[in-house]
């Protein structure tokens, strides 16, 4: 019995000192938090301090020499103060749904949504979300900054709760409408209304409310007048569900406010030089730095941009693309200009007139755009083919073909007269079928049908492996892929293609892309500066065989014929490569020196086709052409390195013999077969094939080359 009262006692003991240490823990962590909330609201200001706000300074963006101010992104404040009876009840409606749909129910905070934001900060080992209410990012945004710490939302705290005991919630609501930033330096609901629909607030509808409503997420990302327009409107309908999920509208509002076609200002940018690039310098630098950052920063912004080329740039995109409406309704062109030695871009247009916007100047075909590339790529399979062993002076035939194999609708031999293109894959060339042809040949000539068979050799994984080594950035689905992506199957950006080009001006060393080159506070401390990160991605002999090819102006006679002259420029090594889609959609020139890479695209940005006329030779090729005229006296000359000797291969076709003689009864037989004859596509320097009709396209290449051969001894 005693044992069991002292062990009772011993727990009681236990339980009493536990109960005191929690306390005083309690007790200790109340006071640390008293202190610290003390601290905190000692400094901040009062709340009845609204109608001013701190002074901000603006970004501002020069170009590489530091002194042409390309952009000054903020300015001075637009903000029209109006009554809260003037702003619409649909704007109203819009912004309480999509930032703080229980409004006027909650307190300044919103318990439920820090504890969620705090929840997926831990999980995510970061502090990146919100769960503000209107009342928190009120006093955010006229008395805070966006930093993302404990202390800013712990004040941003206190401020609401200070604010909500000062103000109803109508005037809260009243504050918020007239103080929020809507991107463009407009601040408040007039101002943005002015700037983005030239009407005032109160007579604004559903539609647009609901746009206004959905710009204060990111303001410089959903701007009306930048490059993500789809996603402004997008949001605008999210709005609008959310409206009609609160009961606030009925579904017909909701669906005739989606269907509005909402005309928008033309973009008012203030004073600004290259636009597309300015603003496409922006949005990197909000999102690395955050929109308060750059908006109120004071940050100096020394860029890559040569202001004289860009000038040049601007002036011959300008003139081409209205040569080309003329001739060939091909409204738009893009080019971009940068230096394959740092990986700087130096200049870049993103269409014929950013503030052309009914025919969508406001888009950046350079950088926002996804075109089918044509023939451009048509470098990188031939490459990788030379990477494998196959020799520039390797023969392919330029025969009708039908690349479907085994294909009842799609006859070895197709008729392209009777046959539909979207039933098989047969492409055609733009001149007449040459027979045998070298790969050198094919590629300073551009034929497809050799190409598509270079493609089907080396693989397209292996193909597509070489085109991100060298920058490209999409063509990642490659399960939607087939032998036609070497003839334009799949959508690249201009900027992507300028710097694989690059790459292969440098002999296969990849120098990483960038538009700035330093970034400094407002107190002059360095928050960024360019350093040149280069890797070298495929043997420099590889690259070197391409760069000999594309810039052999003997080579490439033939296919521009009275063009050629374009594509000359005496005393310098220039390589060039033209692409144009089937459909005529899309024209490009991507021309380089060891100093200078220039890519071109002509179009329309709604992607409508040109005239049949419309190709790369005769709608990009006389921009870059024009564009290098004037740039490359800036350059002294520099010829491309040689590759070393070219080893011979004694084997047919790859030695360039397409013609071999086999013994029949004693009695030598001149043979004429396909490259699949002879080689193993997975070896083509081993030993033959042991049975060629294995590969699934050897019936098809050998029916082509058989019907051509016979052909040709009729005529």
């Amino acid at each position: 019995m005693k044992k069991i009262k002292s062990g009772k006692i011993r727990r009681k003991r236990f339980l009493i000192s536990a109960l005191l240490l929690s306390s005083i823990a309690a007790v200790s962590l109340a006071a640390v938090g008293v202190i610290y909330a003390v601290v905190i609201v000692r400094d901040l200001p009062s709340p009845d301090q609204f109608e001013t706000r701190q002074v901000s300074q603006s970004t501002k963006l020069y170009d590489r020499t530091g002194e042409v101010v390309l952009y000054e992104i903020h300015g001075e404040e637009k903000r029209t103060i109006i009554p809260f009876g003037e702003i619409p009840e649909t704007l109203k409606e819009a912004t309480i749904a999509t930032e703080d749909d229980d409004f006027y129910n909650r307190p300044a905070f919103d318990w439920r949504g820090i504890l969620r934001a705090l929840w997926v900060d831990i999980k995510n080992l970061s502090f990146s979300q919100g769960g503000s209410t209107i009342t928190q990012q009120l006093a955010k945004n006229v008395f805070l900054s966006s930093e993302k710490t404990i202390t800013r939302k712990l004040k941003e705290l206190v401020l609401a709760i200070q604010m909500e005991s000062r103000y109803s919630k109508d005037e809260i609501l009243n504050l918020y409408l007239n103080q929020i930033p809507y991107g463009s330096n407009a601040y408040g609901v007039e101002a943005a209304s002015q700037t983005f629909f030239l009407k005032s607030a109160n007579d604004i509808d559903l539609a647009e409310s609901a746009l206004l409503a959905g710009l204060t997420k990111a303001p410089s990302y959903y701007s009306p007048w930048g490059s993500h327009l789809d996603e402004v409107l997008a949001r605008k309908n999210g709005v609008l569900n959310r409206m009609a999920e609160l009961g606030k509208i009925t579904e017909k509002q909701r669906d005739e406010a989606k269907k509005e076609k909402i005309k928008f200002a033309p973009p008012s940018l203030g004073s600004i030089k290259a636009p597309h690039f300015s603003l496409m310098v922006k949005e990197y630098l909000v999102n690395k730095y955050g929109e308060d950052i750059v908006m109120n920063g004071g940050l100096k912004v020394i860029t890559t941009l040569d202001w004289p080329m860009q000038e040049i740039g601007e002036k011959v995109v300008e003139e081409g693309a209205s040569r080309n409406e003329l001739l060939y309704g091909g409204k738009n062109a893009s080019l971009v200009a940068q230096d394959p030695k740092t990986g700087q871009i130096l200049a870049l247009v993103g269409s014929k007139d950013y503030f052309d916007i009914a025919n969508g100047g406001n888009f950046n075909v350079a950088v926002q755009g996804l075109r089918q590339p044509g023939s451009a790529l048509k470098p990188f399979a031939y490459m990788t083919a030379f990477e494998k062993g196959y020799p520039p002076q390797t023969i392919l035939f330029d025969v009708p073909t039908e690349f479907l194999p085994n294909d009842p609708k799609c006859p070895p031999i197709p008729d392209y007269n009777e046959m539909k293109d979207d039933e098989c894959f047969h492409p055609q060339d733009f001149d007449p079928f040459l027979g045998p042809v070298s790969m050198e040949q094919s590629l300073a000539q551009s034929i497809n049908i050799s190409a598509v068979k270079t493609l089907y050799l080396v693989g397209i994984k292996d193909f597509l492996a070489n085109v991100h080594k060298f920058g490209i950035t999409t063509l990642n689905d490659v399960w939607r892929y087939g032998l036609s992506l070497v003839l334009g199957g799949g959508e690249v950006k201009l900027i992507d293609l300028v710097n694989a080009y690059s790459t292969l001006s440098q002999d296969g060393v990849r120098h990483d892309q960038t538009s700035i080159l330093e970034v400094l506070d407002n107190k002059g401390n360095v928050l960024e500066s360019y350093h040149n990160k280069a890797e070298k991605v495929i043997d420099q002999q590889y690259p070197r065989m391409v760069n000999k090819i594309l810039s052999d102006s003997g080579l490439r006679a033939n296919l521009f014929q009275n063009s050629l002259g374009l594509t000359v420029f005496p005393g310098y090594d220039v390589a060039l490569k033209t692409g144009t889609t089937n459909d005529y959609r899309d024209a490009w020139a991507m021309g380089y020196t060891p100093s200078l890479t220039i890519g071109v695209w002509a179009g329309n940005n709604n992607n409508a086709p040109m005239q049949k006329k419309g190709t790369s030779i005769l709608a990009a090729v006389p921009i870059w052409s024009a564009f290098l005229r004037e740039t490359i006296k800036n350059y002294s000359s520099e010829p491309f390195n040689s590759p070393n000797p070219i080893e011979v291969v004694s084997k047919p076709m790859l030695n360039g013999q397409y013609i071999t003689s086999i013994p029949i009864n004693g009695i030598p037989t001149p043979q004429i077969h396909s490259i699949l004859y002879y080689v193993d596509k997975k070896n083509p320097l081993g030993p033959p094939p042991q049975n060629p009709a294995d590969d699934s396209q050897f019936a098809n290449w050998e029916a082509g080359i058989f019907n051509f051969l016979s052909a040709s001894l009729h005529k």
